[in-house]
């Protein structure tokens, strides 16, 4: 059995070896390394597979993040509402432009945004929300966009773990994560389900001037060369990464498929397992399994995780200090974050290995490795 991984980047290209090597030589004839016509054809492609008008390339997530910010002319001091179960960078790059993130609660079974808590967060200052889609599946896009409706907010959402997920809305409307709100972000970080193999990330809207404004923001501001109408960053994919990612697009559903499958089957094997819960699908949304992320119930991780390690079996914390308990962001304001259902997810949930590459023999190792601690 070939050694198990979270994640099997070097497998996965070598399934596509060929493709991926041929775009990369294509740019490499071309010498066109910057803005190069891989850029321009990914962002087409992409702007297809999403549905979206508008999809603008950049660095990476972050920079995804901050030029989404930076478009809507918020000024400091401004709230934007945003989980705390979630990775650091989104809150990191509020606080960056002296906006003022205010972390809510999750839900204890998604993981992702509790609406309730968003609505009672909102203040006057308020200006964003921010739902992050986390581990693979859309956050509640119905009611959180009906809040942004209400109060007048723009909603930024974080894509970067559930690029292919798709939202349905009661009217029978069916979104791609990242394509509902006023701007979409996302990551093409290596380990991502479309993954680069390196940094890279994109922005996507439906409004033509906001389009413009991004556009503008990602490229040092300027919309015609040295004339800079606005102050702006220099953030751009690479012609390389465009080029691989062309590639993975073109796999990304089968990919999808697999990693549905691959959750699929653990769920049959480990949802009786008294002492931990499967990951819960939410009925409004698909589920493209970034993360096969359970919550262990009286169980003591550690002596988990040390059990797992000790048959080879690697897991991933995900995430083991939230947002509100960050040094970066200790203040005298720590007392009102109120989050308990975050504090009591943090110490319980725990990620096992999902990619396309695993294969029965791996599934059935696992599985059986797990419930060996239960037993």
């Amino acid at each position: 059995m070939r050694k198990i991984q979270m994640v099997d980047t070097k497998t996965q290209y070598l399934a596509i070896k060929d493709q991926v090597d041929a775009a990369i030589h294509e740019v490499l004839d071309s010498a066109a390394y910057i803005n190069g016509k891989a850029v321009k054809d990914f962002t087409q492609n992409l702007s297809t597979y999403l549905a979206i008008d508008h999809v603008i390339p950049c660095a990476n997530g972050t920079d995804a993040l901050q030029i989404a910010m930076m478009a809507l002319n918020l000024t400091e001091g401004d709230e934007i509402i945003l989980p705390a179960f979630t990775y650091t960078a989104t809150a990191e790059v509020i606080a960056l432009l002296k906006l003022k993130p205010v972390f809510v609660e999750v839900c204890a079974d998604t993981f992702n945004m509790d609406v309730a808590a968003v609505e009672a967060a909102i203040t006057p200052k308020t200006k964003a929300l921010l739902p992050v889609h986390l581990f693979g599946q859309c956050a509640n896009m119905e009611e959180i966009m009906a809040l942004a409706v209400r109060h007048n907010l723009f909603v930024i959402e974080d894509a970067a773990q559930a690029i292919g997920a798709q939202y349905t809305f009661a009217s029978g409307e069916r979104w791609q994560a990242g394509c509902m709100g006023t701007i979409g972000c996302t990551s093409f970080f290596p380990t991502k389900n479309l993954g680069a193999f390196g940094d890279g990330g994109a922005i996507f809207c439906k409004e033509s001037d906001l389009a413009l404004r991004l556009k503008m923001i990602a490229n040092h501001g300027q919309k015609e060369k040295y004339v800079h109408e606005i102050i702006g960053v220099n953030s751009r994919l690479d012609t390389l990464q465009a080029a691989i990612l062309n590639v993975q697009l073109k796999h990304l559903p089968t990919a999808i498929a697999r990693k549905q499958q691959i959750a699929a089957r653990y769920d049959a094997a480990l949802a009786n397992t008294t002492g931990l819960s499967i990951p819960v699908r939410d009925t409004k949304s698909t589920h493209v399994f970034h993360q096969y992320t359970i919550q262990l119930k009286g169980v003591d991780r550690e002596k988990f995780i040390a059990h797992l390690a000790a048959k080879e079996i690697p897991c991933m914390i995900y995430y083991p200090v939230p947002g509100h308990l960050q040094k970066m962001f200790a203040s005298e304001q720590h007392h009102q974050w109120d989050l308990n259902i975050t504090d009591q997810l943090t110490p319980c949930v725990c990620s096992l290995p999902i990619h396309t590459e695993m294969d029965e023999a791996q599934l059935k190792y696992i599985t059986e490795g797990v419930q060996s601690f239960f037993n």
